[in-house]
């Protein structure tokens, strides 16, 4: 079938696009920027066109021939998530139906039944019914907590307990959930596309367990190889002081933990397994939790992640590319350029340059990085726990620690966007050349551009910083590359609170 994929870059779309493609389908993974899927292992299988799912344009171009439509879109960590999410659907919906589409599937929440919902879920609700009663016929599939590697929820899950070996816990830690493997979640998700043509209806999908948020810390402690979690809940912490602690102790960032946590406080579990009717379970039966968990860490371990929570773009976020007009006018663009001869050759030299970062560090003042990186959380910034999914290769649009991904030319150009909270917008460059004499010329280039008096202020008052920070960038990553190449892959001290950060 033809199929287009709505949120092709986000956790769940950047799975399911590949196993399309598998199955034989003719995939279109639409994307607000096609370039963060310029290196994805499934590019040259599917068409991958532009398209923003607030444009009614983009999106009557994008369902265009198409027989089946996935909506795999949320904004819930915006503040106008509901509005945001709802005028979407509204476009995706009548587009569909416009274009003749014949099926629409989408990938929602579980509703529990009470008279209250969190902002979150009531979203979720509200646009599978739009997208329900557009006319064409729609599989709403409602799903609770996800595990899987790289999920945002199964992240919260596992950086609680690994750092928390005794915590103090709200009490929606002892409400029951149905959590669902991902791998289960994709199952559904492919053969919801064959459902009979007079399905128009919502399917509550989960794994075989049901069990509190408590029970799955103290079974992934075992799944780890933790000690027993010691946990001690306490009425007063409320959902939003808990998205606080979460945002500092996990890689989470707190606009996230939010709408995650407030869900929570609800009991999401599965009201019927009507799916069974349509789509039988898989062959070797739902995975459990455990198991789930166990699949999440092993690929986690052997640096296996084909998408994370962080691969969504952050909202807040800076987007805007790096200004290249020399004759620029929209104000002062600050610069700190450095660049270095080292004997190195220039393969060696950029393969410690596209290591850096998670677990590998930064290469120059640990402890430097560490407090920014705490400033970030406090202040509701991403910090530097998002590290990176492979501790070698980089792709153009993934996250790595504060920094996004904007540019890859390999083996000459690696250009960071920062995402940390900063009142203007910055970039890091690094870059390669092979020099005429032998050896290779490292070029780094920190570029900012101020928002207002603050953001001028802000450049004047790191400066003295920089000759430590930037200056101990360039000498340690040429030094790494030319005396201890194999540091490639070695720990600098890049993560928070003395502990690496880890790219999963």
């Amino acid at each position: 079938m033809r199929c287009v994929v709505f949120g092709a870059t986000g956790y769940i779309g950047g799975r399911l696009v590949p196993v399309l493609a598998a199955a034989g389908h003719q995939v279109r993974a639409v994307a607000r920027t096609p370039e963060k899927l310029s290196e994805v292992p499934w590019r040259d299988q599917v068409e991958v066109v532009r398209g923003d799912v607030t444009d009614a344009d983009d999106v009557r171009a994008a369902v265009a021939d198409q027989e089946v439509v996935y909506y795999l879109v949320h904004s819930l960590t915006r503040r106008d998530f509901d509005d945001v999410d709802q005028r979407a659907a509204r476009v995706v919906a009548a587009a569909a139906a416009s274009a003749g589409v014949r099926r629409i599937v989408y990938l929602g929440g579980i509703i529990p039944d009470q008279t209250e919902l969190s902002r979150h879920l009531a979203s979720r609700a509200e646009v599978g019914e739009i997208l329900r009663a557009s006319g064409v016929p729609t599989a709403e599939l409602r799903a609770a907590v996800i595990i899987g590697s790289g999920s945002a929820s199964f992240e919260m899950l596992r950086y609680l307990s690994e750092r928390l070996p005794a915590m103090i816990t709200p009490r929606w830690v002892r409400n029951r959930i149905q959590p669902i493997a991902v791998r289960d979640v994709l199952y559904y998700l492919l053969r919801a596309a064959e459902l009979p043509a007079d399905v128009n209806r919502p399917f509550d999908i989960g794994g075989p367990d049901v069990l509190t948020y408590l029970t799955m810390m103290r079974r992934y402690a075992v799944v780890a190889g933790l000690a027993r979690r010691v946990v001690l809940p306490v009425p007063v912490l409320t959902p939003w002081l808990s998205a606080q602690w979460v945002n500092l102790v996990t890689p989470v960032p707190r606009a996230l933990a939010v709408p995650l946590i407030e869900s929570l406080v609800h009991e999401v579990v599965c009201g019927d397994h009507d799916i069974a009717a349509y789509i039988p379970d898989p062959a070797d039966g739902l995975t459990s939790c455990e198991r789930a968990m166990e699949l999440a860490l092993t690929r986690i371990r052997n640096a296996e992640v084909p998408t994370r929570w962080s691969d969504a773009s952050t909202p807040g976020a800076p987007s805007d590319p790096l200004p290249t007009d020399p004759a620029w006018s929209g104000g002062s663009l600050y610069e700190d350029l450095r660049e270095r001869h080292t004997d190195a050759d220039p393969e060696t030299l950029w393969a410690v340059i596209e290591s850096i970062g998670g677990e590998n560090g930064w290469y120059s003042f640990p402890l430097a990085w560490s407090l920014r990186g705490w400033i970030d959380r406090v202040t509701g910034g991403v910090g530097l726990r998002r590290g990176r999914k492979d501790p070698r290769r980089l792709q153009a649009g993934e996250a790595l620690d504060w920094w996004r991904v904007e540019h890859i030319d390999r083996p000459r150009l690696l250009r960071l966007r920062a995402e940390m909270r900063v009142p203007g917008l910055a970039w890091l460059e690094l870059g390669v050349e092979p020099d005429p004499g032998g050896g290779s010329r490292y070029r780094q280039r920190a570029i900012f551009q101020p928002h207002g008096l603050a953001g001028h202020l802000y450049w004047k008052a790191i400066t003295p910083f920089h000759s430590v920070v930037f200056g101990g960038m360039a000498r340690n990553i040429t030094g790494t590359a030319e005396h201890n190449p194999a540091a490639a892959v070695r720990s600098w001290g890049a993560g928070e609170n003395g502990v690496s950060a880890v790219g999963a």
